[in-house]
């Protein structure tokens, strides 16, 4: 694949090892896409493959369920039973409540911007990740846009870098 429209730069052809940062990489092994999606915390320009999307989405989800047992683990522990009759969660539940805080704080800016490159590669605009804020329909509308492949004419958000 090249990019005729930038003529200046030195084009990134296919099978020539890992692609510049600018480019979406198609096919990203599992560690590379979680390295490229943390080199690129906040880039909300140019494009991200399903590949790169999907493994960081598969990332996230599982280090969520990790921070979840610790949280009722931790919870389960030493829990007790108000006067009123509320299940009151152990001490350790604080610790995994603040695992999740760091982890939401730390991947919030990059998540986004990862689903906004993943919608240029789609050839849709990246204000389109406003659609998470419908309840419901909003996440279905974007779990569709994320699945669909990858369009040419989403190289229009490419901003290559020498």
């Amino acid at each position: 694949m090249s990019y005729q429209q930038y003529p200046q730069q030195q084009a990134y052809q296919a099978g020539a090892g890992e692609p510049p940062l600018w480019a979406p990489y198609y096919g990203a092994p599992f560690p590379v896409a979680v390295r490229r999606f943390f080199k690129k915390y906040a880039t909300f320009s140019g494009r991200a493959s399903r590949s790169e999307y999907w493994w960081w989405v598969l990332v996230a989800a599982v280090v969520g369920i990790i921070i979840n047992i610790i949280t009722a683990a931790g919870g389960s522990a030493g829990a007790t039973v108000a006067a009123n009759g509320t299940a009151v969660p152990g001490p350790g539940a604080t610790v995994g409540l603040v695992l999740a805080i760091i982890w939401g704080l730390a991947t919030i800016v990059p998540s986004l911007a990862l689903t906004v490159r993943r919608l240029h590669d789609v050839n849709v605009s990246g204000w389109l990740v406003l659609l998470g804020l419908v309840p419901f329909l909003g996440a279905i509308a974007l779990l569709v846009l994320t699945i669909l492949p990858s369009k040419p004419e989403g190289q229009r958000f490419d901003v290559p870098v020498a």
